[in-house]
């Protein structure tokens, strides 16, 4: 699944975009994933659900998901076929929830400076590299962990702890 960097658009955010942004509380009630998906981001950005393709990256400032513990969050993130979020810092529980659901969230310090909405990169999430559209390097991600890219290879702990049961 990671064998080769993942490729999209970027998507550019501010800093604390909290849970409230990502999927707003308005909607929790909503349980169908297509449903939940339809409200991703809006409360930072009304067009993103609708712009989105999979495989297009959210690229943000420091404390992305802070806020409440929901898991629709990274749920809605997820429907919407987010390639992968970098910040330079996330929510505990946001990121705790995106990996466990095996969504990349990557810590950077500073792709957020060096890119802008619409701009195309490549992220090597087992290396943690970052090339722009011509293949330049411009920024390096923290490494994950190798149990959190065990999770994220198997598509979430839930199909893992599947998988060893069986």
């Amino acid at each position: 699944m990671f064998d080769k960097p993942l490729r999209g658009r970027v998507f550019l955010f501010g800093k604390n975009i909290d849970t409230d942004q990502i999927y707003p509380g308005r909607f929790v009630e909503l349980t169908d994933v297509p449903d939940v998906a339809k409200h991703a981001m809006e409360g930072a950005d009304p067009t993103f659900a609708s712009s989105c393709k999979p495989g297009d990256f959210i690229v943000a400032d420091s404390n992305f998901g802070c806020g409440s513990s929901r898991e629709h969050a990274a749920i809605t993130l997820k429907a919407v076929a987010v390639g992968a979020v970098v910040a330079p810092s996330f929510g505990r529980i946001f990121y705790r929830n995106g990996i466990n659901l095996g969504l990349p969230l990557l810590v950077c310090p500073d792709l957020h400076t060096k890119v802008q909405t619409g701009d195309t990169i490549a992220i090597d999430v087992k290396s943690g590299e970052i090339t722009d559209a011509a293949g330049k390097v411009i920024a390096r991600a923290e490494v994950v962990t190798e149990y959190m890219m065990h999770i994220l290879e198997n598509g979430g702990i839930k199909p893992l702890l599947q998988k060893q049961l069986q």
